[in-house]
């Protein structure tokens, strides 16, 4: 998944930029979502201490602060090397300061033309997304399901355990920052996966990799996140 930030300290820009990010993700269906809309560069930066994910960032130059967007962009590249940077202008002219500060921007967007921002900015979040996948699948090996319309790819090792769902033909991944349902079954799972994956259970599949603690007495497998799910008897030697 995407984290999406966006700095512009003009309210009324800002929540236009927001609006046109929020309908092109739900439109889209893109594995994204937006952490942060500030008119301060501090607090993006205090966000993004403790953001996990790879983010994409809609920057204004002028910030009205005593950084300017290039900067904050000089910044963000410290926390998040791979993160997508866009700046947002009125000043065409500026664009040549994206090469100047040397932060990799993936594109320049001009808030001159409204109707002409938000098509850009739906560009931006499509190729963010398409590059974003390649380069996952390129270092990691990812898994890619359907749910609720998307498609959603989660690297193996963020995958802690499959449970059977309560609803019928339904299976429900836990990975390491959250849970996704879609339509499978653990016997299925099972044959699929192999590697790493171990079936523990009649309704549990695990990730050995991402297991922190076995109890054999109580028959709990524990997690690193806290999570815990059954292990069965008939199962546990082959654990």
């Amino acid at each position: 998944m995407l984290d999406i930030f966006v700095c512009e300290d003009n309210a009324v820009q800002r929540q236009a930029i927001v609006q046109t990010i929020q309908n092109a993700v739900l439109i889209e269906e893109l594995d994204m979502q937006l952490v942060l809309d500030t008119g301060d560069p501090y607090t993006l930066l205090e966000k993004l201490k403790t953001s996990q994910n790879t983010g994409i960032y809609f920057l204004d130059i002028d910030l009205g602060s005593n950084i300017n967007g290039m900067k904050l962009a000089q910044k963000i590249r410290l926390f998040d090397p791979r993160g997508f940077i866009i700046f947002i202008s009125a000043h065409s002219e500026l664009s040549y300061m994206t090469f100047q500060y040397r932060v990799e921007a993936m594109d320049f967007v001009l808030k001159d033309n409204p109707a002409e921002a938000e098509v850009k900015i739906k560009e931006c979040l499509l190729n963010a997304m398409e590059r974003y996948t390649l380069q996952t699948n390129r270092t990691h090996k990812v898994y890619t399901i359907e749910s609720g319309g998307r498609k959603i790819g989660i690297d193996y090792d963020d995958i802690l355990f499959f449970e059977t769902s309560a609803n019928i033909h339904k299976v429900i991944l836990h990975a390491k920052d959250r849970q996704i349902e879609f339509f499978s079954t653990i016997k299925e799972l099972t044959n699929t996966l192999g590697g790493n994956f171990v079936r523990c259970h009649r309704s549990f599949l695990v990730n050995k990799k991402n297991i922190k603690e076995v109890d054999t007495k109580k028959r709990i497998i524990h997690f690193a996140n806290g999570e815990t799910c059954l292990m069965s008897t008939r199962m546990m030697k082959g654990l």
